[in-house]
């Protein structure tokens, strides 16, 4: 069976992400940018903060700790993920 698939290494050379998928289903060069962005900003934060689901640019990011453990549905809303 053949397969396609991506990627996302960062500069260290290591895999941060990847996809799989067999050649009837379409990949979305859309959502691989919007996850190469995301990736890029928390590297760039050094780790203080965590894009969520659909995270893009210029909307808010999670701080990672043990206060937001079990509680991001507090400081983070689905509807966040959607345009």
């Amino acid at each position: 069976m053949e397969a396609r698939g991506r990627f996302l290494i960062d500069p260290d050379g290591i895999i941060q992400g990847f996809e799989v998928l067999t050649p009837p289903v379409g990949r979305n060069v859309g959502e691989t940018l919007r996850q190469m962005q995301a990736f890029q900003h928390v590297r760039n934060s050094k780790g203080t903060e965590a894009t969520p689901l659909g995270w893009k640019p210029g909307k808010p990011t999670l701080k990672p700790g043990p206060d937001l453990v079990g509680k991001v549905w507090e400081v983070w809303k689905t509807s966040s993920a959607f345009d």
